[in-house]
């Protein structure tokens, strides 16, 4: 980890939770993984927006806004920009059908990859209870979850001050408390059991912030993670091969940083 590494290649990239509008957002990381990559398909999968919390405060530092655009821009040249909203940007499921500035928005999608097997990709919040039957628990716990994520920020600058790399508190929490792991499961099977319902080989998702890729009972379950937590993305390679990326374990902060102050933005070519 340190060195300056090469743009890649990849058929498709899935990114999901982004929260862009929280303090807790990985931003930085975000557009440093966007800068290496290049793709000819690209998956929103949910929550890139945080609506709930931008109805109670704003904040919208100038990266949040660089990530909005390379997006765009990607749109712009060509990749193929699908947004499938989640709980948290759930008011942009009122446009499902509508292009906004090249980017498709759709309720949830099949994707088909290059060996020829068949992913539902959705954010997965239709299959949490909670969000779906006791939203005021929901935002209590979306509150508390903001509240680590705050320690978690405090504690990775200080750590990106005494040259460490990036360590999510919240990530770690969440594997030694038995409830979130029981949910967890829950949610998985619940997820496998809709694509199974649906007649594909598997599903792509996000929601619960935990990148994870196994097989339950003949359904390929692929979380593609989170950019507040671990700060993952999903990829296929051209022949159909699936990888989770965990940028934050790739890359270190001065090299981040040394790119963030080097990165002159490009004009875009002026309309004919």
């Amino acid at each position: 980890m340190g060195a300056d590494i090469a743009v890649r290649r990849y058929r498709t990239v899935f990114i999901s939770d982004v929260h862009l509008g929280t303090r807790g957002c990985q931003a930085e990381l975000l557009l440093d993984f966007i800068r290496h990559i290049e793709c000819d398909k690209l998956y929103l999968v949910g929550d890139i927006v945080d609506g709930w919390k931008m109805k109670t405060g704003w904040y919208w530092p100038q990266s949040h806004n660089d990530v909005v655009q390379k997006f765009l821009r990607l749109a712009r040249k060509g990749c193929e920009v699908i947004y499938v909203p989640g709980n948290h940007d759930d008011r942009i499921r009122d446009f499902c059908g509508i292009h906004f500035g090249g980017v498709i928005v759709a309720r949830d999608a099949i994707h088909e990859t290059a060996d020829g097997r068949r992913f539902l990709v959705t954010h997965g919040d239709e299959f949490d209870g909670v969000v779906q039957h006791a939203k005021w628990l929901a935002f209590l716990g979306d509150w508390s979850y903001r509240t680590i994520l705050m320690l978690n920020t405090v504690l990775n600058r200080a750590r990106r001050r005494l040259g460490f790399g990036y360590w999510s508190l919240s990530a770690y929490l969440k594997v030694k408390v038995k409830n979130a792991l029981h949910f967890i499961e829950n949610f998985e099977a619940a997820v496998a059991d809709e694509a199974r319902r649906r007649g594909v080989d598997g599903v792509i998702c996000g929601h619960i912030h935990k990148a994870e890729m196994r097989e339950i009972d003949g359904i390929t379950y692929i979380n593609d993670g989170d950019w507040v937590e671990s700060c993952t993305a999903l990829v296929e390679h051209f022949d159909g091969r699936l990888e989770i990326l965990e940028w934050s374990k790739l890359r270190s902060w001065s090299v981040i940083d040394r790119a963030a102050n080097a990165a002159v933005p490009i004009a875009e070519p002026a309309a004919a």
